[in-house]
Order: C-alpha cells, then sequence, then structure tokens
C-alpha cells in the first residue's frame, strides 16, 4: 500500500469498465475512492472518533464480500491515518444503487459502471442489505470456518425477515432494529480482536444466563490476513424499557431538589452518614426519606443487586481464560500505574492549557488542582498490590447510568464495550469490580450537579447550599447501594476485600474516573468542568 496520498489519475464523472462484482480489484477505483472521495465522506459521519486529528490518508486494509446468491455487497475494513502519527480501523459496508431518488443525502460517489450510471452508498441504508445480514445470522451454521463468519445464538429461534429500521442517532456505532424483536450493532471503530461488547454479551447470555442484558441472538467476525478475529457486528435482543437511568435520574433529583422548598427542608439540620457505610433502607433517617421519598432508594437496591448479579456471574468461570478470576499481582500494579500517571499528565496538559476558558468556581477549583497536582499523583502511585487480597474479574469497564435500561422497577445492563480512550486490549485487562462501582458512584454524583448546575433560578437555595445538600444525598446514595451491593456479593463468595481494601479500591478508582471525565468536560463543555474536578477534589479531602 502506498504510505503518502495519491493524487487521482482521474476526474468526475467517475467511469469504470468494470462489473461491479469486481470493482474493488480496480486500481483507479480503488484510488478514486480513497483519496478523492472517501476522506470527505468519512470526517462528516457521526462514528468518524478522529474528528480531533488532522487525516493524513486513508488505506484500504482488506475487504470482503457480503453475499448471497446474486446480491454482492462490500465489506472495507479501512485504515485511517493521522497527521500525529497514529493511526485508527473503521468498517464501511458499500453498495451501488442505481436509483436517483435514493439516499441522496447518504450517497459516497456518483459513477457509471459498465454503463450504468449510479452511486456507492453505505449499504446499511439499503433494506436489501440489512435483510440479507439477518437471513445470513439466521441460517448459519455451528463452527463456521469462513473468511467472514455469521454465528446466531442458541438462543435465536426467528424463521423470517420482516423489517428493519435505524435505532436512532448514535455517536460510535449504527444499530439497526430488525423485526421490532432484535437490534444489530455495526461497530464502526474497529479492533485487532474481537470486540468486549460481543465477548461480554455472548459469555453473560450464553454461558451464565444473566437476565439482566440484552441477550445475545448472533454476530459476525471477519478473519483478515494476519488470522486476527474482528467483530464487526453484534445482534441483541430488544429490550422494551422506558428510557434510561441517566434521564430517570436527573427527572426523580429534580423533585428531591424542588423538596427542599415545597417541604421546608432545613439543609443544615438533615443528619450526616459516614462515606461508603453499608446502609440498608432502615438505616436511612426518616428525614432523609421525608426529603428524598423512598421510591428512589428502592431503585438503587435493584440496580445494585443488577451491578452484583453481573459481578458474580463474571466471576464464576474457571474454564474459559478470558474469564477466570485472579488476584492482583507485580504486573498489574506496573501496567496500572504506568496508563494512570499518562492519563493524568495528559489531564494537568488539557487543565493548564484551557485554564482562561473557566471562571468562577470552575476557574477556583482548576487552580487547586494544579496546585495539588503532587499530592493527586502521589495517590496514583500509592497502589500496593501486596495489600490487596480481593480478585480481578472482567469488568463492564464503562459502567454509568447512561449504560442502564429502566424497564418498569428493574434495570438491563448494556454496551460491554469498554472505555472508549483505552486501547482494545487494555479494555479487556481484569480489573477490580468495585472499578464498575466506583464508576456508577461517580455517575450519582454527575446527575446530583448536574441538576444543580441546570437550574435556572428553579430552586430559591444559594447554589452553595444545594452543594450541601447535594453531597449529603450522595453518601446516602453510595451507602444504600453498598448495602445491597456488598452483601450479595460476600453471600455468593466473590472477594472484594475487606472493608479497607473496598474503600482504598473505591476512593482509587473514584478519582481515575474523575480525572478521566476532566479530559472530556475540559475539551467538549468547559462549563461543565466544575463536577469532575468538584469531584477529584472532594475524594483528596477526604482523607485530609
Amino acid at each position: 500500500m502506498p504510505k503518502k496520498k495519491k493524487d487521482s489519475v482521474l476526474q468526475p464523472p467517475y467511469t469504470f469498465d468494470t462489473v461491479w462484482e469486481e470493482l474493488i480489484d480496480d486500481e483507479n477505483f480503488v484510488r478514486v475512492f480513497l483519496s478523492d472521495v472517501l476522506e470527505n465522506y468519512i470526517i462528516q459521519q457521526r462514528w468518524y472518533g478522529g474528528k480531533a486529528s488532522k487525516l493524513k490518508y486513508i488505506e484500504l486494509q482488506e475487504y470482503f464480500r457480503i453475499q448471497q446468491r446474486e446480491e454482492v455487497y462490500y465489506g472495507l475494513l479501512l485504515e485511517v491515518n493521522f497527521e500525529e502519527a497514529f493511526y485508527q480501523h473503521y468498517f464501511l459496508p458499500i453498495a451501488f444503487v442505481s436509483d436517483e431518488t435514493f439516499a441522496e443525502k447518504d450517497r459516497i460517489l456518483p459513477l457509471t459502471i459498465r454503463g450504468q450510471e449510479g452511486f456507492i452508498i453505505d449499504a446499511l441504508n439499503l433494506e436489501a442489505f440489512r435483510k440479507l445480514v439477518f437471513e445470513r445470522i439466521m441460517t448459519a451454521v455451528p463452527n463456521d470456518t469462513t473468511k467472514v463468519r455469521y454465528h446466531k445464538s442458541v438462543n435465536f429461534n426467528d424463521t423470517e425477515y420482516v423489517s428493519s429500521r435505524f435505532m436512532g442517532l448514535e455517536q460510535s456505532n449504527t444499530s439497526i432494529i430488525i423485526n421490532d424483536k432484535y437490534v444489530i450493532k455495526f461497530f464502526r471503530r474497529i479492533y485487532s480482536d474481537k470486540n468486549p461488547d460481543y465477548e461480554m454479551s455472548r459469555f453473560l447470555s450464553e454461558k451464565k444466563g444473566y437476565q439482566n442484558t440484552p441477550s445475545y441472538q448472533g454476530s459476525i467476525n471477519v478473519i483478515d490476513s494476519d488470522e486476527v478475529n474482528i467483530t464487526i457486528a453484534l445482534m441483541q435482543e430488544l429490550v422494551a424499557n422506558q428510557g434510561d437511568a441517566w434521564d430517570y435520574m436527573l427527572k426523580e433529583l429534580k423533585k428531591v431538589f424542588a423538596n427542599l422548598e415545597y417541604k421546608r427542608i432545613n439543609i443544615d439540620a438533615l443528619p450526616e452518614t459516614k462515606i461508603f457505610s453499608k446502609l440498608g433502607i432502615n438505616d436511612v433517617p426518616p428525614e432523609i426519606i421525608d426529603w428524598a421519598g423512598l421510591n428512589i432508594f428502592l431503585k438503587l437496591q435493584m440496580l445494585a443487586k443488577r451491578t452484583a448479579e453481573m459481578h458474580i456471574a463474571l466471576g464464576s468461570e474457571f474454564s474459559d481464560t478470558a474469564f477466570t478470576p485472579t488476584h492482583f499481582n507485580g504486573d498489574y500494579e506496573v501496567w496500572l500505574k504506568n496508563r494512570l500517571l499518562y492519563q493524568f499528565q495528559n489531564r494537568l496538559n488539557i487543565v493548564e492549557n484551557n485554564i482562561h476558558r473557566l471562571d468562577g468556581l470552575s476557574l477556583e477549583l482548576a487552580k487547586e488542582f494544579l496546585e495539588r497536582k503532587n499530592e493527586i499523583r502521589k495517590r496514583f502511585v500509592n497502589f500496593d498490590w501486596t495489600k490487596l487480597k480481593g480478585e480481578r474479574i472482567r469488568i463492564h469497564g464503562d459502567y454509568h447510568l447512561g449504560q442502564i435500561l429502566i424497564q418498569d422497577d428493574d434495570f438491563y445492563l448494556l454496551d460491554f464495550e469498554g472505555e472508549p480512550e483505552s486501547t482494545i486490549r487494555d479494555r479487556k485487562v481484569k480489573q477490580p469490580p468495585l472499578k464498575d462501582v466506583a464508576g456508577i458512584f461517580r455517575s450519582f454524583h454527575y446527575a446530583i450537579y448536574a441538576t444543580i448546575f441546570d437550574d435556572t433560578g428553579t430552586y430559591p437555595q444559594p447554589q452553595k447550599q444545594l452543594f450541601k445538600a447535594g453531597e449529603l444525598l450522595y453518601r446516602y446514595f453510595i451507602g444504600v447501594f453498598m448495602g445491597s451491593y456488598v452483601g450479595l456479593i460476600q453471600k455468593n463468595n466473590l472477594n472484594i476485600g475487606y472493608i479497607q481494601e473496598r474503600i482504598f479500591i473505591l476512593e482509587y478508582c473514584m478519582l481515575e474516573k474523575a480525572v478521566y471525565e476532566l479530559g472530556y468536560e475540559m475539551n467538549s463543555r468547559p462549563l461543565w468542568a466544575v463536577i469532575p474536578l468538584e469531584g477529584i477534589m472532594s475524594i483528596i479531602n477526604e482523607k485530609a
């Protein structure tokens, strides 16, 4: 493949004397498609993750056919190279259509093939392609050894295609609803390995029978020229729901903060609780129940139960080495410290370079963050694996309220793809299950502060008083979650350490998560940087 962008030898209108079934082997077409057309197309797509970098050139790493009888589509594995000396891989299925009224907004390239005028489009816009993919999964044979491997679950029992539609706007993947019963998620950003979402979904559904995640129904994996298994699509059950837990929590919290005035709550008189205490509903003081309501705490108990059940399932495997529990060791400590110190330095640089975009409380906290950087860095270095006796397992890895669906009084956990900034290898490293718990705690914190910051004069209390009420409520949320989670985990003999170890890991992982969040907020919405900064400083000050 060329290592620099080539100028095209052709000019529009593009004409090729090659049949569609052989077009991808035409060097002139590939040159035009990659250099003249695809660069402009790909940077405009929502799923493209390189918008912050400068695209240098695109290579066609390899391709494969997706076909059934006379229908032929191409699946392209693209390598996008950047000026900053790194690259990303993407999956793009393409189709040729001749109908001028079709996919007017989604055309990639107008061209003429053997006298037939038409357009190349993203094949996902074509119902015939979506139907073909579903039927290939539906008729998949066990132990497929071909290049493109379709797989159907033992739980899948449909016999015909009826309909399909896009699920809605998404950032990194494209999801199609089939027969109003299934969701096929096409991974746009791909990696030289099985996608964790596919691995975890199939493991939890087929091997462990975990009920509170959309059940695995099928998949498509491609074996590339290096014999690497690359996941390009995952099919799961479509779960009827009332939205995600993030939206639910925001609605509930608006009521909770409105109750401060409606019920004439004296914030200064509210009883406090120690952070990370294990609380049952009966341990929550009546003043707190009166203020926040009982229902939100019952929901937290159910969420804790589903989270614990997920971890118990993930920690109960003893034959598949990809999922067997393991203990802390020196290799893990080195990996963790190197990763977090690099991330921390990156966030320091971002804050230093963008501090002029902050004001008020966020500016005050950012200055404190920079002044205490050595203290924060020492907290990351202060990780001694020899003192930790708990187990490490495969975990969700990007666990927050937006990854959880509400179904009546229950929860469904989804999107096991892992932390977006992490490498595919890092996403599969076994971690303490409390890292997921720390992620959901940070999400509670976010929801509380988002409610306060989104206030447009709704609450008459001074913001400082709202912060005090929010921090107090946050501790009760954590306590009730911990009361249910830890009890169920210990009952099922998953070792998460004794109380001091649990507190250390939670604080460590919550600090890691808040520092991670800081990068996103500083780059995308600086006004919200106050939330992770508040989280960082509250964790640092907790031990003071």
